[in-house]
């Protein structure tokens, strides 16, 4: 059979519980016996999307796996109403499913249809490595503890429970926790001080002129990402750099973000924003802006795949976000294997993006619900008691 007439005959979701949300996998599986996976989480609406997922299903069912770029446009023109995070989530995965396929049945990584590969490891910074830090005192010993693992730079959100507007009470915490974990680290480690959308203009703009005395690699999405007139007004008073993207769906709305000239760092995730074309093409745009690309990826093991993809082939690829531990399963719901050593993950050379799900340990571990912790003063609780470094 010539590849020209492999078809897909199956699509399917595997939910699976990873404590503070739910990874969802999604496989396409072909009558070649070629399958190719992709990643679609989306925190707390994994009902809508797993949805959304069975209705690209049939839609695909019967075609050519390899006609990557003509179902991404015809399934998100069809839709009507464009863009938003469940459909978006539901197409990335599937279209970096795709990719694997296409990959897979040429036998060489995605990055190599993508251009090639420009670098053979890629910087990252950690998240998650203040799981269960209460204190600045606290913050400061974890900080410590991964900097000892060669980690040079990391993310955290150190504003408890606040919305729109911070006490003056919790602001002066926030900022005793920034001031405690840059004396704990040094000078040479990059602090990424994330917002999560929280902020009015005013207090956007206060905080960041706050973070300036320690010098933070950046402050990410200072306000709620429905207004980039609102992140522009942020930027334009900060001393220090605004990110943002993760919350943006569409090559369009990042159109609107490099035009509005809203931030100095751009953040979609692979998950969200269209997979992996629609990154290479975001992440483009921005080039012609000299906007260096940063990616959201604080998911499972196959969007992180599917991302150190783009990471060996787009030419203004930054740094990397990469979680800096998980539950003790995600060693066996995929045989991901990361090469990490002082800062750098380096990039994977198998076929397509290199990975593959375990369905049966995947089942094992199914769909729980859980609920957001960002307003909670939950947000450090993001691992389990008994969690494993993975890199």
């Amino acid at each position: 059979m010539e590849k020209d007439d492999m078809k897909i005959t199956d699509i399917k979701t595997f939910a699976v519980d990873c404590f503070r949300t739910n990874w969802v996998f999604v496989k396409v599986y072909t009558d070649e016996g070629i399958s190719g996976v992709g990643e679609a989480t989306l925190e707390y609406k994994e009902k809508a999307l797993i949805g959304a997922v069975e209705h690209i299903r049939e839609v695909l069912v019967g075609q050519n796996p390899l006609n990557v770029e003509k179902h991404f446009h015809d399934i998100y023109r069809d839709a009507y109403w464009r863009g938003g995070a469940v459909l978006m989530s539901a197409l990335s995965a599937v279209e970096m499913a795709l990719w694997d396929i296409l990959g897979k049945s040429l036998g060489v990584p995605v990055y190599q249809l993508l251009g090639g590969k420009m670098r053979d490891e890629v910087r990252i910074y950690v998240n998650g490595w203040f799981a269960g830090a209460k204190t600045p005192e606290q913050f400061a010993e974890k900080a410590k503890i991964a900097v000892q693992r060669g980690v040079t730079a990391m993310k955290w959100d150190p504003f408890g429970k606040a919305y729109l507007e911070i006490s003056n009470r919790d602001l002066d915490t926030a900022l005793r926790c920034v001031a405690a974990v840059r004396e704990a680290v040094g000078d040479q480690v990059d602090l990424l001080i994330e917002g999560h959308g929280r902020f009015n203009v005013p207090t956007g703009i206060k905080i960041a002129k706050e973070l300036e005395p320690f010098h933070p690699m950046l402050f990410e999405e200072p306000t709620p990402p429905d207004n980039l007139e609102a992140l522009r007004a942020v930027r334009e008073k900060s001393p220090v750099a605004i990110s943002a993207g993760e919350r943006l769906y569409t090559l369009k709305d990042f159109k609107e973000l490099f035009e509005t000239r809203a931030a100095d760092f751009i953040q979609p995730d692979v998950s969200h924003a269209g997979g992996i074309m629609e990154l290479k093409k975001i992440a483009a745009m921005a080039e012609t802006y000299y906007i260096p690309f940063a990616p959201h990826n604080p998911s499972g093991p196959v969007a992180c795949a599917a991302t150190l993809q783009l990471a060996a082939c787009t030419a203004n690829f930054s740094i990397l976000e990469i979680m800096y531990s998980d539950v003790e399963w995600r060693r066996d719901v995929t045989n991901e294997k990361l090469s990490y050593h002082d800062g750098f993950i380096r990039i994977p050379d198998g076929p397509g993006l290199g990975i593959e799900i375990n369905e049966e340990a995947c089942l094992e571990h199914p769909y729980q619900p859980h609920t957001l912790r960002h307003y909670t003063g939950a947000l450090t609780d993001i691992r389990p008691a008994k969690t494993e470094f993975y890199f």
